[in-house]
């Protein structure tokens, strides 16, 4: 898509404006740094131990089961 190196603002826009369903960030100060009820998307912050592999898979199938039913301009987290 071309996106590399592009800023989180820029890339909520692209997100947005490209008609994605969801964002999906390990980002935990994502919430707190932009304003998602104005945008058409869900966001959704995995909460793990770190943002290897390993440590992510674990909570794919309880990210893509929210994702599934929440409206857009929600903000979904997921792990702990």
């Amino acid at each position: 898509m071309g996106w590399d190196g592009t800023e989180n603002g820029d890339l909520l826009r692209l997100a947005a404006e490209a008609r994605f369903d969801a964002l999906v960030t390990v980002d935990k100060g994502f919430e707190y740094q932009h304003n998602l009820k104005r945008l058409p998307l869900t966001v959704a912050i995995i909460r793990a131990r770190g943002n290897r592999l390993e440590d992510l898979e674990p909570l794919i199938p309880a990210l893509v089961a929210q994702i599934a039913e929440v409206q857009p301009c929600t903000l979904v987290k997921i792990g702990g």
